[in-house]
């Protein structure tokens, strides 16, 4: 069954088992609190959302199209994203609730905020990454209807 749908949850749970891997191996290093850091989850959601569209291109064959491309694009991104902001979330508020302090500094004490935002800001993120890198990765796998022109 190579559906949009099942192509998408095969590299949604990929990309987000990958994600955690990757926090959690930071925090063996102690690295976690560099937000620098962070942009290796953008390489992640890159490459996954890149192989899914090009895993679901192979399986479809002929039939393959823009809509059924961006969608299985949308799809893995949007479920990678929710289920990674739900690992953080938990992280977050039950396991190690001074993470927060710590990447917030002043912002804690100063204007009130707390996980909340940093939940927010992760959602945000990964919703925003995986539709610029659903459309701009369609424009390399989308059929081209342009006619070839002779020199």
């Amino acid at each position: 069954m190579n559906t949009s749908f099942s192509v998408a949850l095969k590299y949604g749970l990929f990309i987000t088992i990958s994600l955690i891997a990757y926090f959690l191996i930071l925090k063996l290093f102690d690295l976690h609190e560099n937000p620098w850091l962070r942009l290796l989850n953008g390489v992640v959601m890159c490459a996954g959302i890149y192989f899914a569209i090009k895993y679901y291109k192979l399986r479809s064959g002929g039939n393959f199209s823009y809509i059924n491309g961006i969608k299985t694009a949308l799809i893995t991104g949007f479920m990678a994203t929710f289920l990674f902001t739900a690992f953080m979330s938990v992280y977050m508020f039950h396991l190690d609730p001074a993470f927060t302090e710590k990447i917030l500094g002043e912002w804690f004490t100063s204007y009130g905020t707390g996980a909340g935002i940093l939940v927010f800001i992760i959602l945000i993120e990964g919703l925003a990454s995986t539709v610029v890198l659903s459309l701009a990765f369609m424009q390399v796998f989308k059929k081209s209807y342009n006619i070839p022109q002779n020199p």
